[in-house]
């Protein structure tokens, strides 16, 4: 036996491996269960072909024994093992793939599976384990071999006897400190567990023997243990079963099993998709929005598998954040894995993939709208606001993927209307799409804007989400008919007629509209008189692309830096508000002045805004009383 030293780039490389390329030392599990699922499908390969092999696929398993006494753990499988030469070059040169120089000798069916490229997975077993044994003999071979290392001083290979083929790996456990236990990974529940959440789709048993209490025969609280050989594995991927082999329930238990959740999902989507970039995929979305979606902790991602093994739990470059409420897992074979198998190189694949499945979840959504309204009304009530936000961000560059997908309440009565039902039932002489914005759907039919728009028979979208204005103006318009707000001052519905007679109205009451202005002085922009107004007596409108509700919105946000919209106060000329300020004018220019007060006071309690000193509209209104 002569000890052999990795060469100087592989001891670098080892010391990597130990202390910097893996996040959770968990993983050195999952690491070896797949070089032995590798092992095995290389045997299983050469089985189809040389009868000699004597074995099929049932015969295949991978063992896992943990002795705490000995604090070791073992990895057998009954797999094609390796030869002295192999394991020199396979475990000797650090990132010497046997499994990728497989993969490239041969022509790979479907049925074939290789996991492990990067020929680094083994060593994680470092990060855990003061000294790593493998034992393994060649399937055709009579001799077997041993390797034993402590890390990067080197490693012994040496001949051994072995009763069959394959490979056992034996771990010996580092010793509890402060900052580090490995004591855990002794125990029968946390392997059980490593293996379900890594592992539990490799596609050959994984068995141990697990102790489970029972009651003891002939007694009724007697209990004693008897020691079972397990399967720890589910094997079988539900989402690479064929679609008609499963049934509803199939997949709401897979869902709540899975992801932890007391309810059924909303809808679900099982993909199978072969072109380009091949994957499966199970996407779900939930039937209530989880209690911290809203917040910065919640956290999007689908579970992320490559060939049956998970490699991220969450991976956020699946989904775009307009569709973060989807919930499921992807399955691929075509993924170019990084070094360390957790984390995605952002290469051609995962962005395929990720635009396949984004375009999977739109069809399904509008699929819903078409076919089934109600529960669609439910899921937007859930995630609606996501979409919004969606249709805002990055510049309303997704705007015509998501503006379909929208509801919104209106004026037409209970039922929320996508943008299309809008348009379709629009008066042929209607030109814009109009909406109006506050708090509730009640707040916003109140309001005195609304008046003129209503008169002529034209539906008022209701923004009652604080995104709603700021989406309409990204879209900036719908099939080529533009977004206006009711309260924008030029909005002008009146015919020439009206429009030449409220000019004339204008300018023969200039002096007391400027008059008011100056009362109101850094307040509004103008006072000026409208016809908008049927029953109400005054109002707020905005100039510009800021309005009164988008100030409220950005003013709410945590900064030092307020905003303030360009009001104009618009008073009804045929109300007898303004007869009496008419009267006053030139007569009491202090009362003038106070009721002009009073009515901006007015107008910001109709919008659902503070008033600056609430004393002096009090003292106001008890003076007119």
């Amino acid at each position: 036996m002569e000890t052999k030293a990795f060469q100087a780039e592989s001891k670098k490389l080892l010391d990597m491996m130990i202390h910097s390329i893996y996040t959770h030392k968990e993983i050195f599990l999952r690491e070896l269960i797949s070089n032995a699922s590798d092992a095995i499908d290389k045997l299983y390969f050469r089985s189809l072909t040389d009868d000699t092999v004597g074995m099929n696929k049932d015969d295949f398993e991978i063992r896992i024994d943990a002795d705490k006494e000995a604090r070791t753990i073992t990895v057998t499988d009954n797999g094609i093992g390796m030869t002295g030469e192999e394991l020199e070059r396979n475990l000797g040169t650090i990132a010497t793939s046997g499994s990728l120089q497989f993969k490239n000798d041969n022509t790979l069916g479907d049925d074939q599976q290789i996991i492990g490229q990067f020929g680094v997975g083994f060593y994680s077993a470092f990060m855990v384990a003061k000294r790593v044994t493998v034992f393994s003999r060649a399937f055709g071979s009579d001799k077997a071999y041993k390797w034993q290392s402590e890390g990067v001083e080197g490693y012994t290979i040496e001949e051994t006897e072995m009763d069959t083929h394959g490979t056992k790996i034996v771990l010996e456990l580092m010793e509890d400190s402060d900052e580090e236990g490995y004591s855990e990974f002794l125990e029968s529940y946390r392997i059980q567990g490593l293996v379900r959440k890594y592992s539990d789709y490799i596609r050959f048993p994984i068995r141990m023997e697990v102790s489970h209490r029972k009651l003891k025969e002939g007694t009724e609280d007697e209990y004693e243990d008897e020691i079972t050989l397990d399967t720890l594995n589910s094997m079988v991927p539900l989402w690479r079963k064929n679609r008609s082999e499963l049934t509803e329930d199939d997949y709401n238990n897979f869902y709540q099993e899975k992801f932890v959740d007391y309810m059924p999902p909303m809808s679900y989507k099982h993909v199978h998709n072969e072109g380009t970039v091949s994957y499966d995929a199970l996407l779900y979305i939930p039937s209530k929005a989880p209690f911290d979606y809203y917040t910065r902790e919640y956290e999007k991602g689908l579970q992320l598998y490559a060939n049956g093994v998970l490699i991220m739990d969450k991976c956020a470059d699946l989904l775009p954040d307009y569709y973060s409420f989807v919930r499921g897992l992807v399955d691929s074979e075509d993924l170019s894995l990084n070094i360390s198998r957790e984390m995605l190189q952002h290469d051609r694949q995962l962005k395929m993939i990720a635009k396949s499945i984004e375009k999977t979840i739109r069809s399904e959504l509008v699929h819903m709208i078409k076919s089934d309204r109600d529960k669609y009304e439910k899921f937007f009530e859930a995630f609606g606001t996501q979409l919004k936000y969606g249709v805002y961000s990055d510049y309303g560059m997704h705007k015509e993927d998501l503006q379909d997908l929208l509801l919104f309440q209106s004026s037409r009565g209970d039922k929320p209307v996508t943008l299309a039902e809008y348009v379709e039932s629009m008066p042929e002489e209607q030109k814009e799409i109009y909406y109006a914005s506050g708090v509730t759907a009640e707040a916003i039919a109140a309001l005195p804007q609304t008046e003129m728009v209503r008169s002529k028979g034209y539906e008022i979208l209701y923004f009652t989400a604080p995104v709603d204005e700021f989406a309409a103006k990204q879209m900036m318009n719908y099939k080529g008919k533009e977004f206006k707000s009711v309260t924008a001052n030029d909005l002008d519905l009146n015919t020439e007629e009206e429009r030449k007679e409220l000019n004339e109205k204008q300018e023969e009451n200039k002096p007391l509209l400027e008059e008011m202005k100056s009362a109101l002085e850094g307040k509004v922009e103008r006072v000026a008189l409208s016809n908008r107004l049927k029953s109400h007596a005054v109002c707020l409108t905005s100039e510009g692309d800021l309005t009164l509700e988008m100030e409220k919105v950005l003013n709410s946000m945590p900064t030092d830096k307020k905003v303030q919209a360009k009001l104009v106060l618009e008073i009804n000329p045929s109300h007898p508000v303004f007869a009496r300020l008419k009267a006053l004018h030139g007569n009491d220019a202090d009362k003038v002045k106070k009721y002009a007060k009073l009515l901006y006071d007015q107008a910001l309690l109709m919008e659902g805004m503070p008033i600056e000193n609430p004393a002096e509209f009090s003292e106001l209104i008890c003076e007119l009383m």
